[in-house]
């Protein structure tokens, strides 16, 4: 099959599946394939006498649900670009991002919000419309998604890839005409991807509000999930639920599981080998960007514990020292990755310049290593590596092995001035008030981490440290507990 432009694609489905069938869930909302190409169709047109012309951008601030859907498809079928943003972003970030954007219509917001911009409120239906398509050539990129904001100045990452699609194509293991779950906030790339995608090819997608761990476990029995996207912060918490509770689902359904987003502590992901079996855990590294990525199976993870995969066919990495000579293998240095058909071939930024050393290399920023046999192995960010008595610390083997203690929920690990030592390690950990012992913590520490590496201070919260796309704001952390000083 070619490609088909990415806003006919509910109608094929309808076509092929029958107009009933459901392309979307969520609570216990269903919405079917014929139902999702009419209802964009009307919205298009909306959208239309409201300004949006072909490779326009639209911003869509809109919290998971089936509107955001309806929303991103009738974007797509005025031939512009969807540029999704947190429904819950503060007013002072999404102006910034507005700014940046310049886009034709802001959906999800009250009128007054932007003064200049046409908005349209969350909710908002055009009934009364035709629901008949309209005609557009397929937008030049298919999205635009936001990086950057509450820490530090905000950028969009467009993607080169134009808003057509081929359903037959192998990608991300996705069945076709399946169920797949998606449990992550939409205005991330990752759970933008996996999700349009999946609808792309033909399946059910079940979405969630928000995420829940048990409720996770729930529907994938009762929508027999063949496909699904976590973070590693997910998974903690779907291991943190009791045993008994963790085998009362059937989850024989369940062929792939991915995980990304952000590094996964080696016992965790054994842990979930050990559960659902090796051949069902997927792990992606890469950037929004999409210069590269690597990939590995569970049954390769087991032959190199620890590592993210391999590079892709159609791009190259290789690790860079500090004065920019190129390591060999086991030195961890920064990690840059080239495109097969060159540098600005998947993206371009729009508010920032990319990080790029000659011959078009660029970095997204984190520290890693390659083995003997080509496996990439992460480290850390270089901006949260900690540098302590002359020694370099990797925050995230910190925070694995603290999040190994039972009854801690997350942890973030960063460094805090010391007359001494240049800087201490301070850990921050999420746990039930009164639930972990400091003392108790630390022997297990002692137990996984030589000396140098061990936190000198804690700190206990009940509230969560990363959110639910597993990200982990350092930099934020850091910079409130100065100010605190």
């Amino acid at each position: 099959m070619s490609e088909i432009p990415m806003h006919r694609l509910p109608a094929h489905w309808a076509d092929a599946l029958g107009g009933k069938a459901i392309a979307l869930a969520h609570d216990d909302e269903r919405l079917a394939w014929a139902e999702l190409d009419a209802a964009s169709n009307r919205l298009a047109r909306a959208y239309r006498r409201r300004g949006v012309r072909e490779n326009d951008f639209v911003t869509v601030a809109l919290p998971n649900g089936i509107e955001f859907f309806i929303a991103c498809f009738a974007v797509w079928k005025c031939g512009a670009t969807p540029q999704p943003v947190s429904a819950k972003l503060p007013k002072l970030e999404r102006d910034q991002i507005i700014d940046l954007a310049q886009p034709s219509l802001v959906v999800g917001v009250a009128k007054q919000e932007h003064p200049g911009f046409a908005c349209v409120a969350a909710g908002f239906r055009a009934d009364a419309e035709s629901s008949e398509p309209i005609a557009a050539a397929p937008a030049a990129s298919f999205k635009a998604m936001t990086s950057g904001g509450s820490t530090g100045r905000p950028k969009l990452i467009v993607s080169a890839t134009p808003a057509v699609w081929n359903p037959e194509q192998d990608f991300l293991q996705m069945p076709i005409g399946g169920s797949v779950l998606i449990p992550g906030p939409l205005y991330h790339n990752g759970p933008f991807l996996w999700a349009m995608t999946a609808l792309f090819k033909g399946n059910c997608v079940t979405i969630t509000t928000r995420f829940d761990a048990e409720g996770t476990l729930r529907l994938i029995e009762e929508q027999r999930v063949e496909l699904l996207y976590l973070v590693p912060t997910m998974m903690q918490r779907i291991w943190s639920l009791p045993e008994a509770v963790r085998h009362r689902y059937a989850l024989d359904s369940l062929k792939v599981l991915w995980h990304l987003a952000a590094p996964c502590p080696p016992w965790l992901k054994e842990a979930f080998i050990d559960w659902l079996g090796a051949e069902v855990i997927w792990e992606l590294y890469g950037g929004t960007e999409g210069q590269g990525a690597t990939v590995i199976t569970g049954p390769e993870w087991l032959k190199h514990r620890g590592s993210v995969g391999k590079p892709n066919p159609g791009c190259q990495m290789k690790i860079v020292s500090e004065a920019g000579e190129v390591l060999p293998a086991g030195e961890v240095g920064e990690i840059f990755i080239l495109p097969d058909n060159g540098q600005g071939s998947t993206y371009r930024y729009v508010g920032a310049e990319p990080k790029a050393i000659e011959g078009g290399w660029e970095s997204l920023g984190d520290l890693g290593y390659m083995d003997e046999d080509g496996y990439l192995y992460l480290t850390d960010r270089q901006a949260d590596m900690i540098l302590c008595g002359g020694a370099n610390i990797y925050p995230a083997e910190v925070e694995g092995a603290v999040e190994s203690f039972s009854g801690v929920r997350s942890c973030a690990v960063i460094g805090l001035p010391d007359a001494d030592m240049g800087n201490i390690v301070h850990a921050i950990v999420d746990a039930p008030k009164g639930g972990v012992s400091e003392e108790a913590l630390l022997a297990h520490l002692a137990e996984r981490l030589v000396r140098y590496k061990l936190p000198r201070s804690f700190e206990f919260t009940g509230q969560p440290l990363r959110d639910d796309a597993g990200k982990l704001r350092r930099k934020q952390l850091r910079a409130e507990r100065m100010r605190a000083e």
